[in-house]
């Protein structure tokens, strides 16, 4: 099964890093937070992946080519320029689809100008900038069990502020920066049909506007709730967050 990842947005919220390079390039740790989102996926045995670039997209191409030849054994023919590849040293077993798909496209458009990348075959889906623990093979357990054509991952985000809890005016419980307890959002982590496709109309379409909510009218997108650790990095706020926990015990390390 191919999981498809979009990395083609600008990023405008974490300037800071994306003026230089894609926000699915921004490194947690020493790595791009593209390479933790995959080595999730991996752990559990998908490595077949379709990546959708965008903006800055020759740097992804770049890292993916550069990474295979530092990880190669070779042989170079400086007269010649030739360099010849042995082998491959990378841990990383991954087959790696870069497509692009537009400098100005929208999700739903990346998503459909992946489609003769997919084939005609169940697929899934996450945004280039957030990770998780999510147990995918209960995810796609979940998705086969309802047989609908779409399943989001829904979570409920860490909050900004620490939450309070009153006795009259007394604070009877602090808790700094909680999980929020009510209200689910999109947190990607997708498994999709392939009929899917047929409900985005073209570059312009935003995936999470018409095409989502026409599946949820028709009754056929289901929620699988993961309600362990999710974090997106839409700011150099969050990045800070990522990159202290992973320092200590990165919850979304599910590999070894």
């Amino acid at each position: 099964m191919k999981v498809a990842i979009l990395a083609g947005g600008v990023g405008t919220r974490l300037s800071e890093e994306t003026e230089v390079k894609p926000k699915p390039m921004v490194e947690i740790g020493d790595r791009p937070i593209l390479w933790h989102i995959m080595k999730i996926y991996s752990h559990f045995g998908f490595n077949d992946f379709v990546v959708a670039l965008g903006y800055k997209g020759e740097y992804i191409k770049r890292y993916m080519i550069d990474r295979a030849t530092m990880n190669s054994d070779l042989t170079v023919r400086p007269g010649t320029g030739e360099v010849q590849r042995h082998k491959c040293n990378d841990e990383d077993d991954w087959v790696v689809d870069l497509v692009d798909t537009g400098a100005l496209t929208n999700t739903g458009g990346r998503i459909k100008k992946l489609g003769p990348w997919l084939g005609d075959e169940t697929f899934m889906l996450t945004w280039g900038d957030g990770v998780a623990d999510v147990d995918i093979p209960k995810l796609l357990e979940f998705h086969k069990a309802h047989g609908k054509l779409a399943t989001v991952t829904a979570v409920r985000p860490p909050a900004r502020f620490g939450h309070l809890e009153f006795d009259g005016n007394r604070v009877s419980e602090f808790s700094e920066k909680p999980q929020v307890g009510e209200g689910w959002i999109n947190g990607a982590f997708f498994v999709l049909e392939p009929e899917v496709l047929n409900y985005i109309e073209g570059d312009d379409t935003l995936f999470e506007k018409e095409p989502l909510e026409a599946l949820a009218r028709e009754g056929q997108l289901m929620a699988y709730k993961h309600d362990s650790f999710w974090q997106c990095m839409d700011t150099l706020r969050d990045k800070v967050r990522l990159e202290s926990l992973w320092q200590t015990e990165p919850p979304w390390k599910v590999w070894k």
